[in-house]
């Protein structure tokens, strides 16, 4: 085969072969896709209680609005405090006297039985520079959510993954209770009817 019958050839196949590349052209890159992050969606659990009293259920969503708490331990042992300590009756003086903030002339008054002096006065103090009454759950409620003392030991309730026993460590501290009682009890029943919503 002589040189020109190679270059046909050739000529050929280089012909064929661009036919065929014009029939189906190569993949091209797409452009760059912008890729933007999806927001992350928090997803704090909240609980609920049913078959608690309403003054129960009141707290138990104030406790939830106004504070980090999201572990059912930590407000179960919250609960089980408050029940221990007036079963959630805010005029109820120590001893069992039904009556108004100014009329607890000896021991503890209120929710958790605010006791010396310094709290109790904390008490009315602050429902008269946020106008509420102190002889009522909201008013107490409030204020037990603010109080100092609670603010103190309220990073370890929020912290969560605890168990009942460890959460009583920080409730001592913020109530200094003088008999335990059955507020432990209290505490498990409390998880036991809390349900997430």
């Amino acid at each position: 085969m002589n040189n020109y019958s190679k270059i046909m050839i050739l000529s050929s196949i280089a012909a064929s072969t661009a036919a065929v590349f014009a029939l189906y052209p190569q993949p091209v890159d797409p452009p760059p896709v912008e890729v933007t992050e999806t927001p992350t969606i928090q997803y704090n659990i909240t609980w609920k209680c049913p078959d608690c009293t309403p003054d129960e259920q009141y707290v138990l969503e104030e406790l939830q609005k106004h504070t980090k708490i999201t572990d059912r331990n930590a407000l179960a042992t919250i609960m089980g405090n408050i029940k221990q300590e007036s079963k959630f009756i805010p005029n109820i003086c120590e001893g069992g006297a039904r009556v108004s903030y100014t009329e607890c002339k000896v021991g503890g008054y209120g929710l958790i039985q605010w006791t010396s002096i310094g709290r109790y006065k904390g008490l009315g103090n602050f429902c008269a520079k946020y106008i509420c009454d102190p002889s009522s759950l909201e008013g107490q409620t409030r204020w037990m959510i603010n109080e100092p003392i609670f603010q103190r030991n309220l990073p370890v309730f929020e912290g969560g993954g605890q168990s009942i026993t460890y959460y009583m460590k920080p409730a001592y501290r913020w109530l200094g209770w003088g008999i335990k009682g059955n507020r432990e009890v209290y505490a498990w029943d409390y998880t036991e009817k809390m349900l997430p919503s």
